[in-house]
């Protein structure tokens, strides 16, 4: 338990400052975390980000990450980052061929996955705390942070029914619910003091989608891990394990924010 305090204080006072201070700061933040993040989940599959697969999938998550105000800088090739996806899909096909099939078409396929999975969450993480403003990343951290400590003391307090054996035993449909509670009383707050420029209804609304999205974010990486039959996705953080471990349920509830609430 020690560890794992030191360790959340450690990354709490890296990570809020530079998200408070924003710009280009906060921008190279979330590349480091996207990157190690995709170091994390191309490992479960035994590929070596120093390797050609996964530069190629480093430089389409970089591209991915790019925020929209600064897209110009490809300039006339006009190339959007749809195509430049999809010309790592014919690289990395074409690696298929020259490897003779050590690294395969699933391989293809994980490499793909895993930087569109990855690089989706964070791009919107940057987009909200640029364009909305720092308020609602906030919000969506402590949706999050909520709706995990409901799941999980509701959950060891009321759990009775599981919620997903064969994915996450621990977790309980009553955890599940009182996960959801625990959002919704922290959106309140936010509605009173802080988002009044969006509806109470409106807030209250999207938080729950917002604490069901979290918690199948948690869910994607728990199937992800037992399928691999990893326990943690990286070490990164001691008592907290790796970066995807702690942003699991955030790579979900950023797009889903986005979507649904900001223009």
């Amino acid at each position: 338990m020690k560890q794992r305090i030191i360790s959340a204080i450690i990354f709490g006072a890296i990570f809020i400052p530079l998200v408070i201070l924003g710009k280009l700061p906060f921008v190279l933040l979330v590349y480091v975390l996207a990157t190690v993040a995709l170091y994390e989940l191309l490992k479960m599959r035994n590929i070596q980000l120093a390797s050609i697969p996964g530069l190629i999938s480093m430089l389409v998550l970089w591209i991915f990450l790019i925020p929209k105000q600064l897209q110009n800088i490809f300039g006339p090739m006009h190339y959007t980052k749809v195509e430049f996806a999809l010309l790592a899909v014919l690289l990395l096909l074409t690696y298929t061929v020259v490897t003779k099939n050590r690294f395969t078409f699933d391989d293809v396929s994980f490499s793909i996955m895993a930087t569109l999975y990855i690089g989706m969450g964070f791009f919107y993480f940057i987009e909200i705390r640029e364009t909305a403003g720092l308020m609602f990343i906030f919000y969506s951290l402590f949706i999050v942070w909520a709706t995990d400590s409901g799941a999980y003391f509701i959950g060891r307090a009321m759990g009775k029914n599981k919620l997903w054996p064969d994915i996450s035993p621990n977790k309980t449909v009553e955890g599940f619910i009182g996960g959801i509670v625990c959002a919704v009383i922290v959106a309140v707050f936010f509605a009173l003091f802080s988002l009044e420029t969006v509806s109470t209804i409106r807030l209250l609304i999207v938080t729950v989608f917002l604490s069901v999205f979290g918690q199948v974010g948690d869910l994607v990486e728990s199937a992800l891990k037992r399928h691999y039959n990893v326990k943690d996705s990286g070490n990164i953080m001691p008592g907290h394990g790796g970066i995807l471990d702690r942003f699991d349920s955030l790579l979900f509830v950023w797009p889903v924010l986005y979507f649904i609430l900001l223009p």
